[in-house]
């Protein structure tokens, strides 16, 4: 078309400059351009490549340690390990030197941007060593940080926000105590209800609908009541049970708290296996964090008495780690060769734990002080096939369970190891004597269960056959060998239960559903042996008056409640709830009163009786009185309904009349009647006999 386009002009007049010039675009003189690109082109500039596209999965992780190229692939293997967990890694560029030196950073890119962002939450403020400490950040950040204006602003003032107390719960000049009932309403929503046990009928508290996911679960002090969800938990206090904090952790299945409730523990699943992480309670902060490979119902960690030390196993070692910097003590593992567990002193800062057998060398129990890592007590231990530690509440005596054999018996490759002969003994150490002397009770029998009196010097033990065991108290005392002051025989029970208080003790069948309330102070006598069919808890409230047995709905799906029952076995209350899930009682923080004050107490108990029976008696007499009102009204709702029905029937005598054929049978006298049977044949069946 072109070419016939210069064809037809040709041959003609017409000037061909209009074709041969090329046009002018240029802006006339003294023209001002006032429209920007963006205005111009703003969809195409959004559109226009950046230096972060691709890279949302790539992260740069600093301060790492500067090594020679010889050590370089150890340094390799360390890291790739570590971030590894978070996710397939796909490339790594460490850049170095004209020496070939590492440079201090490096950049890892992984599968996904899911897994980079995972790898900064998890391994940001890592610390590799004691002069090492990761910053990992995502590559697409580096925007945000020169994005950083050059005029600092101070923040905002904000307004302080009254928080409800926390410890209102504990100022009920009654000293009544609280519990929370969980039923399940749905697939996933759990109502709670709190209620402060008032006599003669609790008194409902707060209930509050689909408050958690699964169950909930008090603080140790009962300070806080903790909620799972599916982005994390949340926990709540004050008089109404206000959100307090809430810390996100996607899927967590169980928690822990610190003693002193400083600080939370969340346990959640992750592709590979387990992570924990420790926050702060106060703050919400994350504190640190932890990978673990597979799934565990149990607790990783350890919390000393006081909130100061964390503790936790790793291989042939005990990690010891300072609060709140969560580092090391001293910056390193405490090294055992075959440690197989630890447990932390309820009162001091002193931890046992337990190594194995090993090439001949027998299994030990030590003792040791933190943070001095001094070994306070060794016990030498023959043929051991495991152990348990059981620590008394107040501190003052350790029981080690230890699981003994005769003989050992290996396969040819050492993989299947039996154990024959089996038979066991209780170390017990005098925590509170000079040089920590240990005494031994030794039992043949298989060992059920075994518990410590949590205030006083006795320890109780299930043995024997689970149909027809025995359950044996002993006598701890000072200088002297554990003495057996009881043993009851035939009992058909399986776990121990003691009033926090002392003295009493449930021994409960959590199979059958049957229980024994024992008195230690008096003989032993059983005071009372109730049932709740299918029970599968017990708990005792914090003041060792009131137990209660619940038959929970993640058991069996019928007959679902609890039931309350005194100290001594009276049953209390029966309650029938659908779906029910847990009953928990609200823990209370110890007594501020010295032991010197609480024996005053004890001692002078008498001269309170007066007074603490006046106000029985008022509130029986308040009881009385409500429910003869309550009666009363009820009395006059019936006697109501009584007279509107008499009412109708009256109206309604002319019609009876009529259709009685004109006779009066209201007033009739029946003893000018006549009584008449009369029988007639209903049905009539032959049945042939062979």
């Amino acid at each position: 078309m072109a070419k016939k386009k210069s064809e037809d002009h040709s041959g003609g007049d017409t000037n061909d400059s209009d074709y041969n010039e090329e046009p002018n675009f240029d802006d006339p003189p003294n023209f001002v351009d006032n429209i920007s690109d963006e205005d111009l082109l703003g969809d195409m500039l959004a559109q226009r490549p950046s230096e972060a596209d691709g890279v949302e999965s790539v992260v740069v992780v600093d301060n790492i340690p500067k090594v020679e190229p010889v050590r370089l692939e150890k340094l390799k293997l360390v890291i790739n390990k570590l971030f590894s967990h978070c996710g397939e890694i796909v490339n790594v560029v460490y850049p170095v030197d004209e020496e070939g030196k590492t440079k201090g950073y490096a950049f890892m890119e992984y599968k996904h941007a899911g897994m980079a962002e995972e790898a900064v939450k998890k391994l940001n403020n890592h610390r590799l060593d004691k002069n090492h400490t990761f910053a990992v950040n995502l590559f697409t950040d580096f925007q945000k940080y020169e994005n950083i204006p050059e005029k600092w602003e101070p923040p905002t003032v904000q307004s302080f926000k009254v928080q409800s107390d926390l410890y209102n719960f504990i100022n009920d000049p009654d000293g009544y105590d609280q519990y929370c009932v969980a039923a399940e309403t749905s697939q996933n929503c759990v109502q709670v209800g709190f209620w402060q046990n008032v006599l003669p009928e609790p008194n409902e508290l707060e209930t509050r609908e689909r408050f958690t996911d699964t169950f909930v679960k008090w603080s140790p002090l009962g300070t806080y009541v903790v909620t799972f969800h599916k982005p994390g938990v949340a926990i709540w206090g004050g008089s109404s049970f206000q959100k307090i904090q809430k810390f996100p952790h996607t899927g967590t299945q169980f928690v822990e708290f610190s003693p002193c409730e400083n600080y939370l523990v969340t346990y959640g699943p992750t592709p590979t296996g387990q992570k924990i992480i420790i926050w702060d309670i106060r703050t919400g902060a994350e504190k640190r964090s932890f990978v673990a490979d597979g799934m565990s119902v149990l607790s990783m960690f350890r919390w000393s008495h006081d909130d100061k030390y964390v503790g936790r196993m790793g291989d042939n070692s005990i990690h010891i780690y300072e609060t709140p910097s969560f580092y090391l003590l001293d910056l390193k593992s405490i090294k055992i060769p075959g440690i197989r567990g630890f447990s932390w002193s309820p009162t001091d800062n002193v931890i046992a734990y337990w190594v194995e057998e090993q090439n001949q060398i027998p299994a030990r129990v030590t003792l040791m002080e933190i943070p001095k890592k001094r070994e306070t007590r060794n016990k030498n231990l023959f043929h051991v096939a495991d152990c348990k530690l059981h620590w008394q509440k107040s501190g003052d005596y350790l029981c080690v369970k230890v699981d003994r054999y005769s003989k050992l018996k290996k396969d040819k490759k050492e993989l299947d190891v039996k154990f024959l002969g089996m038979f066991y003994n209780f170390e017990i150490f005098h925590m509170r004597e000079k040089e920590v002397p240990v005494d031994s009770v030794e039992i043949r029998e298989l060992i059920l269960a075994f518990a410590w009196e949590p205030i006083g010097n006795k320890f109780s033990i299930i043995h024997g056959e689970p149909n027809s065991a025995n359950v044996s108290f002993y006598e701890v005392n000072k200088g002297v060998k554990p003495s057996l002051v009881k043993r009851l025989e035939k009992k058909s029970c399986t776990h121990l239960f003691w009033s926090p208080r002392g003295q009493f003790i449930v021994m409960a069948n959590l199979t059958m559903g049957t229980f024994e309330f024992v008195d230690s102070t008096n003989d032993y006598i059983i005071s009372a042996s109730p049932d709740h069919f299918r029970a599968s808890e017990v708990e005792w409230d914090p003041t060792g008056r009131y137990v209660v047995t619940g038959v929970s709905s993640w058991k069996v799906k019928e007959d679902t409640g609890f039931n309350m029952y005194t100290f001594q076995g009276r049953i209390i209350k029966r309650t029938i709830l659908k779906n029910f899930v847990q009953f928990l009682w609200r823990p209370r923080p110890p007594t501020l009163l010295s032991e010197e004050k609480q024996k005053d107490i004890k001692k002078n108990l008498k001269k309170y009786y007066p007074a603490f029976e006046q106000k029985d008696r008022l509130r029986l007499t308040r009881a009385s009185k409500e429910l003869l009102e309550k009666r009363s009204q009820l009395r006059e709702t019936f006697m109501e309904y009584r007279n509107k029905r008499i009412g109708e029937w009256k109206e309604q005598k002319s019609r009876r009349v009529m259709l009685r054929g004109h006779v009066d049978t209201d007033n009739l006298e029946t003893d000018e009647v006549d009584e008449e049977v009369v029988e007639f044949l209903v049905k009539e069946e032959i049945t042939l006999l062979e």
